[in-house]
């Protein structure tokens, strides 16, 4: 199982993730008979820097120590995003498709860029509130990672899971704080926000965890935000749910139950920022959430049953001018017979040049144990990023 995760290296491209689309400035390409059309776009390279240090246990499972450069992507892949909206009547219609493309295609693919369709979903807003359905992130964790203070720099890595190189994306805080809310095909409603407070419930397509599973029921994913304003800053607070049930088909096989809550809060004044959040889950996994982590044959329950998870964020910031500087620690653990934790600790400074251009300076270091089998990776990395 731990020579297969060392393979993923070709996987992570998968698994990088996004900003929320408002969070971009979109370029109206057409805008008349109460019909918009709309395109976004984000760039960004680092040069990267690690040093992987590992004890003899460790070595065993992903090699020698390795001190390695490359050129490739941060936490967030480039990608290009299409946004459609139509109003007719009571009604407003939208739509957006995205696709992200790796650069890091040089080392071992030669050309072949990979694509990956991340986002691709129709929207009906009304007064009621509005439901989207088709594919988009999930809401378990979601919160958790688009308010992560370091979603634009590069954060953490590590050779044993096969990240210092790799076709993708560093991993930011994913397996060092919350799990990633993967895209999934989904059907979810909207609450209009109402005193500050906005419900979000989602129907998501199931992930089989189980041996020769089935999944009479799909999983269920919910979020409650609650934002504030006030004189020179904002509350958000969140909490969400997952639930979901495997059942095996297979002789003696076990039947598994995947369910978890995750919560946090950030709070901003002047141009101080403070980010606290976590997860406790039983059945869900370390990194990737229970389909992910299952196809990777990343432990998710044993012998005794579903195994816990849980992980917690602390970040703080304070912007000054066109600077922002960002401390952040954070950790996750699962609890199988060789227990599993990872840490990191990141320091960046990024630069605003303008509203659509910045440089990012971080230093990160992970460290990950799996029983008695450690590694420290420390990591350099320097930043360009572009959005529009």
């Amino acid at each position: 199982m731990l020579r297969r995760i060392s393979g993923f290296i070709l996987f992570t491209f998968f698994v990088c993730l996004t900003l929320p689309p408002a969070a971009q400035s979109a370029i109206t390409l057409y805008d008349a008979d109460e019909t918009t059309f709309s395109v976004d776009g984000s760039f960004n390279t680092f040069y990267v820097y690690s040093s992987s240090d590992k004890n003899a246990e460790m070595e065993a499972i992903s090699g020698p120590d390795r001190e390695q450069s490359r050129v490739k992507m941060g936490f967030l892949p480039n990608w290009i995003g299409f946004n459609f909206s139509k109003q007719v009547n009571n009604l407003k219609l939208g739509g957006r498709s995205s696709f992200w493309v790796t650069i890091n295609d040089s080392d071992n693919n030669l050309t072949e860029t990979g694509i990956d369709v991340r986002q691709f979903y129709g929207t009906v807003d009304a007064d009621w509130g509005q439901v989207l359905f088709g594919k988009d992130f999930t809401l378990f964790n979601r919160s958790n990672i688009f308010l992560d203070e370091i979603l634009l720099g590069y954060g953490n890595v590590s050779d044993t899971l096969g990240l210092i190189d790799g076709n993708g994306v560093s991993f930011g805080n994913i397996g060092t704080g919350y799990t990633y809310p993967f895209p999934s095909a989904q059907i979810t409603y909207r609450t209009p926000q109402l005193h500050g407070f906005k419900l979000a419930v989602g129907v998501i397509d199931p992930s089989r965890t189980a041996d020769e599973g089935q999944e009479k029921t799909p999983r269920f994913e919910g979020e409650l935000t609650f934002n504030h304003k006030f004189e020179s800053g904002d509350v958000t607070a969140w909490g969400g749910f997952l639930y979901q049930k495997s059942e095996s088909n297979a002789q003696n096989g076990m039947d598994i139950t995947s369910k978890g809550v995750s919560y946090g809060v950030r709070a901003r004044y002047a141009g101080f920022s403070l980010h606290a959040s976590g997860f406790n889950a039983e059945g869900l996994g370390f990194l990737l959430g229970p389909g992910a982590d299952t196809t990777l044959g990343l432990p998710v329950a044993g012998p005794g049953g579903e195994l816990d998870s849980n992980g917690w964020l602390l970040q703080a910031s304070y912007t000054y001018g066109p600077l922002r500087f960002v401390g952040s620690y954070g950790e996750n653990e699962l609890k199988a017979a060789d227990k599993w934790e990872n840490q990191t600790a990141t320091g960046a400074v990024f630069y605003n040049v303008n509203d659509y251009f910045k440089l990012v300076a971080e230093y990160n270091v992970n460290e990950i144990s799996i029983g008695t089998a450690e590694e420290e990776t420390k990591t350099v990395a320097l930043g360009a990023i572009l959005n529009f």
